[in-house]
């Protein structure tokens, strides 16, 4: 069993939650350094929060357990808002990440073109 972490954003989704930081929960995560506990990345959140988001794929890589995706602003699917998510698909590719990436986002009209888009934009 591995239990995953997940980072949220204080200023839109989530006011006054404990890891409404990015760097906070990696920073609990890889405090504990076990095998058992991972990050669960959700780079909408940190956008919204952090930004720098392949430097911060960079920083968490050892500690990931799973990527979540959705576009800022709005939760929506990959390319429909500012985050370059080809750019970091490539980036987390030539970093070497090869585990699950996961779309948690609204589409922003039909479900299956949202589909196409996140795996458009990382299938590299």
């Amino acid at each position: 069993v591995t239990f995953t972490l997940e980072n949220l954003n204080l200023p839109v989704d989530h006011p006054g939650v404990p890891f409404g930081r990015a760097a906070d929960t990696l920073a609990l995560v890889a405090a504990v350094n076990h095998p058992n506990l991972r990050l669960n990345l959700d780079l909408y959140h940190a956008q919204i929060g952090e930004g720098n988001l392949i430097e911060l794929c960079r920083q968490s890589l050892p500690w990931i357990g799973e990527i979540q995706v959705a576009d800022v602003p709005g939760r929506m699917q990959p390319g429909t808002g500012e985050i370059n998510y080809r750019g970091i698909a490539l980036a987390l590719k030539a970093m070497g990440y090869s585990g699950a990436i996961g779309m948690e986002a609204f589409a922003s009209g039909d479900a299956e073109e949202a589909l196409m888009a996140f795996r458009e934009a990382f299938t590299v």
